[in-house]
């Protein structure tokens, strides 16, 4: 660091000066010693322009519970698919098993991630990219079209057929000691490619690294059913009964959902991702055979229509934002003008979305499901979700979100393909490979 500035005495000083002949400032550090900042922040008055009425509102189910794990992604996107199932069989409450598509993905992307290793073994191991593999390894969070690929392969199955367990549901200490394994794994056969091992050898111990992680998703998971009984009560107290499903017959008779006429959208206005052209990421993905990770950038007056027009049409709407900035969480709401952090701290946090994007600062990390939007003179105004994170918070698990956030925070949305019009012509075009460390890569979780 040439020329560096050091912190002297004397500026430590005026720093101290500037504090203690603040009366502002003290008051602020007598109410953060006993008060989180963000309740300090918080202006009711602001907040209270967030009630639950909707000009478009779609009845859904009961909120759902992820509990200790990062499964948003899949909670979400599951809950989608359980608005069709109770249409069609009439109950007015039901879940798929998230456990069932958990361990799916959970061995996939075990295989990706070694596939992966093989694939990057002649890099060094401090390459940013074997870097961010190693890093990332394999966790909660996901992306829709890795939900896609799940499905496509291996079906859903309704919540009795293989009920969450206490590690699908704290999934902290499973998660540490499969990447603790996979990255033996990564040295096995990294030590293997360096020894000049043929590409057949690898792909055994491959093979026999995966049997080990089958075994051990299956203690933690259970072992994935392979036919179930279906049975339920409809709304009007009929029992039904339906023996010997598989998991994909189960999902074309009861879902009936071509998922491939959805698409992923997203904002992001960075100068690296120009609008109108499709992206993926570099070694994001899980199934290996499967659709690659793929997003059409568009901006965000056009990413919002394609939602209304959904929600129009009656349809739910999965999307990813970044859920840490300006939300209460137990209040059940984010909203960029309720809480006045500049006027409490005394800092300035004056970036734009571009700016939180480039500089790391804010991405994807959480995935729900828009039920419903409140539209003024033809404008929403507040948007009505569905979240995962029990039904103790917000109003019975729902939560809302000011249209300015919405703007500022929102960066994925999940539509039917019909609704782009002429400009369904862009999927078609190749998609421009990310690195595998850009922000958009993020997992919602």
């Amino acid at each position: 660091m040439n020329q560096a500035t050091p912190l002297t005495a004397e500026k430590l000083s005026a720093y101290r000066q500037q504090f203690t002949g603040s009366r502002a400032l003290r008051t602020a550090a007598n109410a953060a010693s006993k008060t989180a900042l963000n309740d300090i922040a918080y202006c009711g008055m602001e907040a209270a322009r967030l009630h639950h009425h909707f000009s478009i509102e779609i009845p859904t189910m009961s909120a759902t519970n992820q509990k200790s794990s990062g499964r948003c992604w899949m909670f979400a996107a599951l809950n989608v698919l359980r608005e069709r199932v109770a249409a069609k069989t009439g109950m007015e409450e039901f879940e798929l098993s998230q456990s069932y598509s958990a361990f799916w993905d959970k061995f996939e992307r075990a295989n990706y991630f070694l596939e992966s290793i093989i694939d990057t073994a002649a890099l060094d191991s401090d390459d940013r990219t074997v870097a961010t593999i190693l890093q990332n390894g394999v966790h909660d969070g996901g992306q829709w079209d890795m939900f896609v690929n799940i499905v496509k392969k291996y079906g859903v199955v309704p919540k009795h057929a293989m009920p969450e367990t206490f590690q699908s549901s704290n999934t902290g200490m499973m998660n540490s000691l499969l990447n603790t394994n996979l990255k033996e794994c990564a040295v096995k056969l990294r030590t293997m490619f360096a020894e000049g091992k043929p590409e057949e050898e690898l792909r055994a111990a491959k093979e026999e690294m995966l049997g080990k992680i089958f075994s051990f998703l299956c203690i933690c998971y259970g072992n994935p059913p392979e036919t179930f009984d279906f049975e339920y009560t409809d709304k009007e107290k009929v029992y039904h009964r339906e023996d010997n499903l598989t998991p994909l017959s189960f999902y074309e008779k009861y879902v009936e959902m071509n998922l491939d006429d959805y698409i992923s959208t997203i904002h992001a206005p960075t100068k690296d991702k120009p609008f109108d052209r499709m992206y993926t990421v570099k070694y994001l993905g899980n199934v290996v055979e499967g659709n690659p990770v793929a997003y059409l950038n568009l901006t965000m007056e056009e990413l919002k229509a394609l939602v209304i027009a959904q929600l129009k049409d009656g349809e739910v709407v999965w999307f990813g934002s970044d859920v840490g900035k300006f939300g209460d969480r137990a209040g059940g709401f984010w909203d960029d003008r309720s809480f006045e952090y500049e006027a409490l701290t005394g800092l300035t946090f004056a970036l734009t979305k571009e700016q939180r994007l480039d500089y790391r600062d804010s991405a994807m990390n959480h995935a729900m499901v828009i039920t419903g939007v409140n539209l003024k003179d033809g404008k929403p105004d507040r948007w009505k979700i569905e979240n995962s994170w029990g039904d103790d918070k917000g109003e019975k698990g729902y939560y809302i979100a000011s249209d300015s956030w919405f703007d500022e925070f929102v960066y994925q949305a999940v539509v039917q393909r019909k609704y782009l019009g002429e400009k369904a012509a862009l999927l078609e075009q190749p998609a421009i490979e990310l690195t595998p460390w850009d922000p958009m890569g993020s997992l919602a979780r």
